[in-house]
């Protein structure tokens, strides 16, 4: 059975439970956002996972097996004692421009950006400050990449689409409730590990727009193993505080998150308008600082 027929009799195995898909994942000690993958159709459990999930099935409902996951979802909606509930006919949205394109440049190029990832951003909420966030980019069963950056605070996912040699990415938190939009400069080499581009979010109290410089750096590869990188992930976001440590930042990066922009700036030999670095120059500028002893 496929993951999108186990998502099915999953599904019916929460209702006939009545338990909520939060509830489950707390109950295995799994996070959430994976629950909800196996619930969608993504990705399917583990074998150790779906063991422990049969174990609790069956202390619930007499006779439950591992074999019952492979039921027609029908059968075993029979089998539970409850209905298959109607789902109404999908609408199916038209193809978005650009999409058949991105899709090729992930099969080209997605695997250079796969991996996990720490952001230094300025805070917007505190002025002079820098936050960090922690997450994966990687590729996902919609041919797109996707990624996944958070802190103990806040999370936000999205699609990362490659065109002409930078990442042009959206992104919200898991609600939907408050989109972000990214340009990242593409790297041409076999694997990135480092990344600058500009934010465009509403990310403070007040939900004004702001633009800022974020920088993206290579912190591990993946393993493969999706159950095992999403735990990983989760555990740096939790981990990690949001506000980087007073003198953590190096003053060059100090110097590309916060710039001098505008007609006064722009006389004095800086920039008219907020714009991203040459990757390549901050990446020697980062490399120099790693060879310098302490």
């Amino acid at each position: 059975m496929g993951e999108i027929a186990f998502s099915a009799n999953l599904r019916l195995v929460l209702k006939a439970l009545s338990m909520s898909r939060g509830r489950l994942a707390s109950v295995l000690g799994v996070d959430k956002s994976l629950v909800g993958r196996w619930a969608s159709g993504a990705v399917r459990p583990s074998s150790h996972n779906l063991e422990r999930l049969t174990h609790l099935v069956a202390e619930r409902q007499d006779g439950f097996t591992l074999l019952d996951w492979e039921r027609e979802p029908a059968e075993l909606a029979d089998l539970l004692g409850v209905t298959v509930p109607h789902e109404a006919p999908k609408f199916v949205a038209p193809e978005v421009p650009g999409l058949a394109t991105a899709r090729m440049m992930t099969d080209l190029r997605g695997a250079a950006y796969e991996g996990f990832w720490r952001v230094t951003r300025p805070a917007v909420v505190a002025p002079g400050r820098f936050c960090h966030d922690h997450g994966f980019i990687r590729r996902g069963a919609t041919g797109l990449l996707e990624f996944q950056l958070g802190n103990p605070d806040f999370r936000f996912v999205g699609w990362a689409l490659p065109f002409e040699g930078q990442l042009f990415c959206v992104a919200s938190d898991p609600f939907g409730t408050m989109p972000s939009f990214l340009v990242v400069n593409g790297v041409p080499m076999p694997k990135a590990d480092l990344l600058d581009g500009i934010i465009l979010t509403a990310f403070n109290a007040l939900r004004l727009p702001a633009a800022y410089p974020i920088i993206l750096e290579r912190i591990g590869d993946l393993s493969g193993d999706l159950e095992a990188d999403d735990a990983r992930a989760a555990d740096l976001m939790a981990a990690n505080d949001q506000f980087a440590a007073e003198g953590a930042v190096p003053d060059h990066i100090r110097d590309h998150l916060l710039r001098d922009i505008g007609p006064a700036a722009a006389a004095s030999g800086g920039d008219m308008l907020l714009t991203a670095s040459r990757t390549s120059v901050l990446s020697r500028q980062m490399s120099d600082e790693a060879e310098t002893p302490a």
